[in-house]
């Protein structure tokens, strides 16, 4: 029998993992009847299976300025980390895609349009009503070049026909939304109109500015409202962040009930040690040189490659979206090409 072509790309970008799973409910769970009727339909979140753990907000989950984290293999405090990320997004925000092409050779980009389409952006079955194409408020987190976002636009208003999609774009780095708004202006002027940049620190959405034209007055700030959000999207950017954890809380804050988080990031092949072994070799000794050549930074792509390697593994990373409250189905992550990236999925649970 023939294979499709859609069919070889799903093999391509799925590998088996093993089932790691606790605090599972089955079919009793309140949430699992709105997850069910999902399920047959493309724009699928989770299996017939649900965890959660009871809501809580342990101190870490709280953005504390001189707490350790860790830049790459450094140990430096919160603040410092974010000073550093910021210096290393805004020397590769001009190169940053096509150093994406070069370190993944091309696989980013059939990353991102299976996330994209696995979240099929402008159809909601779980939406009130009869209508799933009901209007969507889509925030892209660390998204400023806008490769997802404008992926969600596309889907939302062609494929869907949904018109009524919007994405806010937002990004602690001004440098980065520069590049996504002008790339921004390639767009069919009906999408372009559904955008918007704000410059935030994921970790504390209560304070997010407007991405200002230059040399014109800084606008003032606001807060992105608690239950505003329907789908929370976040791509390769998680891992920079300071407190992983008071960042998963402000996505829980700011999506409705039965809202979705959605995270795509390089993670851990560790269940495929030859393949691994070649991976990390690959990461370690041409990421960093590539660096050099093309973008003429060799230290920020060091840190690049450094920074996945101290990204949680993918169970590690489902327990703490669990712990900030979401609801995650079967083992909670998809692995991608053999675990190089993930896609994790949780759902705020409805009232």
């Amino acid at each position: 029998m023939a294979v499709r072509p859609a069919q070889f790309r799903r093999a391509l970008l799925q590998t088996p993992s093993r089932l790691r799973q606790q605090n599972t409910i089955q079919h009793s769970h309140p949430e699992l009847q709105h997850l069910l009727s999902a399920a047959s339909s493309p724009a699928r979140l989770f299996s017939s299976t649900v965890t959660a753990r009871a809501l809580n907000t342990p101190d870490y989950a709280v953005p504390n300025p001189s707490r350790p984290t860790h830049f790459g293999f450094q140990t430096v405090t919160e603040a410092e980390k974010i000073e550093r990320v910021a210096t290393v997004f805004t020397s590769v925000a001009e190169s940053y895609d096509r150093m994406n092409d070069l370190m993944s050779f091309g696989w980013h980009r059939i990353w991102k349009d299976h996330f994209v389409s696995s979240l099929n952006p402008g159809f909601s079955p779980l939406a009130s009503g009869l209508d799933p194409r009901a209007p969507q408020h889509i925030l892209d987190i660390a998204g400023g070049t806008g490769d997802i976002a404008f992926r969600m636009l596309h889907t939302a208003h062609i494929v869907n026909a949904n018109p009524d999609v919007r994405v806010t774009i937002s990004d602690i780095n001004p440098a980065m939304l520069t590049v996504g708004k002008q790339r921004s202006t390639l767009l069919p002027a009906s999408q372009q109109a559904a955008l918007s940049f704000v410059e935030a620190n994921a970790e504390d959405l209560t304070r997010t500015t407007p991405l200002s034209s230059p040399g014109t007055a800084n606008p003032p700030t606001s807060a992105i409202p608690s239950a505003s959000v329907d789908l929370y999207t976040v791509a390769f950017g998680i891992r920079n962040f300071s407190n992983i954890p008071a960042a998963l809380r402000e996505a829980y804050r700011v999506l409705k009930p039965g809202g979705v988080f959605a995270c795509l990031e390089f993670s851990k092949a560790d269940a495929h040690p030859l393949f691994n072994t070649l991976y990390k070799e690959w990461s370690f000794r041409a990421i960093p040189l590539i660096g050099q050549l093309v973008a003429g930074d060799r230290d920020s792509y060091q840190y690049l490659v450094e920074s996945i390697e101290k990204f949680p593994s993918q169970a590690d990373f489902r327990d703490m979206i669990i712990d900030a409250g979401f609801v995650v189905g079967g083992q909670g992550y998809e692995d991608l090409t053999g675990g190089v990236a993930a896609i994790h999925k949780g759902m705020k649970p409805r009232a």
